[in-house]
């Protein structure tokens, strides 16, 4: 939507040369860091990917920023972006994955996405907010979709993590929503249903 109006047509079309102009997406792509399976390695991982992105070709135009229940990776790309990086990328959005409570026929969990448009200006917090409406339960223990309740989750599952990274990536992978759930937060917000 944003790079449909920032690039909008006039009703006067010109005649281009070279025909139609297709632009590069990336509309799922996992940053060093990222909570599960991270691939990335090396002594600077971060400086490594955003030199792959500013030096793809053809050129990444839109970036999709995907992290499962976050959106810490899309806003360290911000902050990139804003320090210089990736000058020709022209649109940065967030694409949260998230995990369904159903599974396929192996009873591995189905992923969604949910691709968040950042022309709100405040589309962070409201990002945060709608996400922290999500609601995971096991037993009478309740754990919202937030780093801190993840974490949580995860040392509940397994007594023996020590550490909050390894906690943070179990208490993902545990964490799950329903359609129904899903369909309650996106009724219960305007800025969501936006």
């Amino acid at each position: 939507m944003y790079y449909a109006k920032k690039y909008k047509v006039s009703s006067k079309l010109t005649h281009n040369p070279k025909g139609s102009v297709w632009h590069r997406w990336e509309p799922h792509i996992h940053t060093p860091g990222t909570i599960m399976n991270d691939q990335y390695s090396g002594d600077n991982p971060w400086n490594d990917f955003l030199s792959r992105i500013e030096q793809s070709a053809p050129q990444i135009k839109v970036l999709g920023v995907t992290d499962y229940y976050s959106i810490e990776s899309y806003e360290k790309v911000l902050q990139e972006k804003k320090n210089g990086r990736l000058p020709d990328v022209d649109l940065i959005f967030p694409n949260i994955e998230l995990r369904f409570l159903i599974g396929t026929a192996k009873d591995a969990a189905i992923n969604g996405h949910l691709l968040i448009s950042p022309d709100d200006p405040e589309h962070i917090e409201k990002t945060k907010r709608f996400l922290q409406s999500l609601e995971f339960s096991v037993g009478t223990e309740k754990f919202r979709c937030q780093k801190e309740d993840l974490i949580r989750l995860g040392k509940f599952h397994d007594k023996n993590i020590v550490t909050d990274a390894k906690a943070l990536e179990t208490g993902t992978n545990q964490f799950k929503v329903t359609f129904s759930q899903l369909e309650t937060a996106f009724k219960d917000s305007l800025w969501a249903r936006e």
